[in-house]
């Protein structure tokens, strides 16, 4: 039998509140990320990826592609979660705008279709390849900072490279209570199958999802009022702190130094 909307909902939210909890698990391994600094992390994940997109040269970007698998890999990542959730979703995405690009970039023809009047050209190919590979290789890299860093160190990191303290607010609180909400959806539609007898009607089914989305948009703005108001009572100011401070130490700065050797490499041999 097919399953229900109400089925499938509490799956869909029972997988994110475990992706949630899996990234939690990694970060706390020890892996070579995991070892460093936030701020180093975050410092060398942005550099490697801005030297990637200025990087021209396609087998220099395809080089980088290993470099970042080979730093998830030892920070710990698990190879299937970065094929399922990161390098196949990147590939189609990506794959899907690229296409246009292998028939209609001009240059000399390396596949001729017949009886359909199409050709693809070799720099078409060059270009797909190019943008899928760029692609692939920033979602690795930042895929990677994200499993091995809790993110309320990513957002430490953020505002010490000076991002407004309004923005790391934001995130900080939506990151927080999103799951929150997620949890309490999981539990009303849960609530609602065990109350529930035989199957109940497509637009029935319908009226539930309806009724249960308005129920959770109101709580969250109650929820949003509240928290603000306990969080100004608690001396609140606009600056969100952190009891762990950051340190930096010898092997800190050497990843720092190696880091910005590699991204350097790229940007100048990929020219």
């Amino acid at each position: 039998m097919q399953d229900s909307y109400l089925e499938k909902t509490i799956r869909g939210l029972s997988k994110a509140l475990s992706e949630s909890l899996f990234s939690e698990q990694v970060a706390r391994k020890s892996g070579l990320l995991q070892s460093l600094d936030p701020r180093v992390r975050l410092g060398g994940v942005l550099l490697l990826v801005v030297a990637v997109v200025a990087c021209r040269r396609v087998e220099i970007v395809g080089a980088s592609f290993v470099l970042a698998t080979l730093l998830a890999l030892r920070s710990r990542v698990c190879l299937t979660i970065l094929i399922k959730h990161v390098w196949l979703v990147v590939l189609i995405f990506t794959g899907i705008i690229a296409l246009p690009a292998v028939f209609i970039t001009p240059g000399k023809s390396f596949i001729i279709m017949r009886p359909v009047p199409l050709s693809i050209s070799a720099s078409g190919l060059y270009s797909a390849a190019m943008l899928i590979l760029r692609v692939e290789t920033a979602a690795t890299l930042t895929a990677t900072l994200i499993f091995c860093t809790p993110w309320t160190h990513i957002l430490k990191a953020l505002r010490f490279l000076r991002m407004p303290a309004e923005i790391i607010t934001i995130l900080t609180m939506t990151h927080r209570y999103i799951f929150l909400l997620i949890e309490t959806a999981k539990q009303m539609f849960e609530s609602r199958q065990s109350r529930t007898v035989g199957v109940m009607p497509e637009s029935e089914r319908r009226k539930v999802v309806a009724r249960t989305a308005g129920v959770l948009l109101s709580k969250s703005m109650e929820l949003s009022n509240e928290v603000y108001l306990a969080m100004l009572s608690r001396g609140f100011r606009g600056e969100v702190r952190l009891l762990s401070d950051f340190r930096m130490a010898g092997r800190d700065y050497a990843a720092l130094s190696a880091f910005i050797v590699t991204a350097s490499m790229v940007v100048w041999i990929g020219r």
